[in-house]
């Protein structure tokens, strides 16, 4: 009789443990992200090593862009807002220009400051070779990002990464229409 009070003692033990652990984020992937060397938008140098340790949302896009990097910019502001009200901690926003050769650090801080964006947690980044902004999103993030021979407008996706303190993105949201905020801050909880 004890032996069997103490089995069931056990399995309920491991049942309420196991549901007071850490919950998974749904269809989560492990894409590691190589390092990279950027300049932010105050000029400062910006690579992998400044976000170890926190939770980071990424997105790509241009300053120049015609359509839809304005609503996503506009969005991810949304999100910031939402970052703060939560009272989440060591959450960082990046957004890479997929046109570097235009977009300079003093470009990409004047098309921020158009947004209200808070730079104390996002930072916007450039000062690396068209090359490598198409094979770093291609070969990290599994995402086409091209300049075409003629025009100004760089074809990139409109996802919005969400990236662990080890620097893995865990996965992608729509950046651009119906972004799932909600489930974005509580992907983040669910990682810190």
């Amino acid at each position: 009789m004890k032996a069997r009070f103490l089995v069931v003692v056990l399995v309920l033990t491991t049942l309420i443990l196991s549901a007071c652990g850490q919950k998974e984020i749904e269809n989560a992937v492990d894409w590691p992200i190589k390092d990279f060397t950027a300049t932010k938008q105050d000029n400062k140098s910006f690579g992998l090593k400044d976000l170890k340790g926190k939770v980071w949302i990424s997105d790509f896009i241009f300053t120049s862009c015609a359509d839809v990097c304005p609503p996503m910019t506009s969005n991810l502001t949304k999100l910031q807002k939402m970052i703060k009200d939560e009272g989440l901690k060591n959450v960082e926003l990046v957004s890479f220009s997929v046109d570097p050769g235009v977009d300079t650090p003093e470009v990409l801080t004047r098309y921020a400051e158009q947004f209200g964006v808070d730079f104390k947690n996002w930072t916007f980044v450039t000062g690396y070779s068209q090359e490598f902004i198409e094979n770093f999103a291609l070969k990290n993030y599994k995402a086409l990002v091209k300049k075409p021979q003629e025009g100004n407008q760089v074809i990139h996706g409109t996802s919005l990464y969400l990236v662990d303190q080890e620097g893995h993105i865990k996965k992608s949201y729509d950046g651009y229409k119906d972004v799932p905020f909600d489930e974005i801050i509580q992907d983040m909880k669910t990682l810190q």
